[in-house]
């Protein structure tokens, strides 16, 4: 594999702009001393800060959700995790390592070439989405996710064994699972 990628993405509307608790958004930067000040642009690098406590910002992404946040249970993270395995071995990623909460995913995917992380984060939750309606159906949203999602080149063997151990050791998750065999050589 020539590129590896640690993704995540919420379940809608959950993990809001504006959370109390810290984000990662499209936000405007006011951060003194930065040339780039008043740039819209998303603080998701690891080591930096993120942003945190927008009341304002999180009211107004309340208002506009077209449906409750989506929390799925154990037999739907299930069914999610077999099909993001079936995506990742028809489009021949090696998938290292899946955690599946009530709110949200974390992937650690390696890939021939460097293809957009967009697209590969998109099929996962694309396919993810065909596998949870047959089972669920469309939710009122329409939609199971929040748009886009984090997606972090990880650059090094020390990266990439950091990520796996991240979303091993995640949580409360509803299903976990380590390709241990491809880790075996990291």
């Amino acid at each position: 594999m020539d590129r590896y990628w640690f993704l995540s993405s919420t379940f809608y509307g959950n993990w809001l702009p504006g959370e109390q608790r810290g984000f990662v958004s499209r936000v405007r930067d006011l951060r003194p001393g930065d040339p780039q000040s008043k740039s819209r642009h998303d603080h998701d690098q690891p080591g930096t800060p993120y942003d945190e406590d927008m009341a304002g910002l999180r009211r107004h992404a309340e208002g506009e959700l077209h449906g409750p946040p989506i929390r799925i249970n154990s037999e739907q993270a299930q069914i999610l995790l077999n099909q993001i395995r079936e995506t990742a071995g028809c489009r021949g990623w090696q998938l290292l390592a899946v955690a599946i909460m009530a709110n949200h995913v974390h992937w650690v995917v390696g890939v021939d070439g460097d293809p957009d992380p967009s697209k590969l984060l998109g099929d996962f939750k694309a396919y993810g989405s065909r596998a949870l309606n047959r089972i669920s159906g469309k939710p009122v949203s329409k939609t199971w996710w929040t748009y886009d999602g984090s997606k972090r080149k990880l650059r090094n063997e020390g990266a990439i064994r950091n990520a796996v151990k991240y979303v091993r050791d995640q949580e409360l998750p509803l299903v976990t699972w380590v390709n241990e065999e491809a880790l075996a050589k990291y």
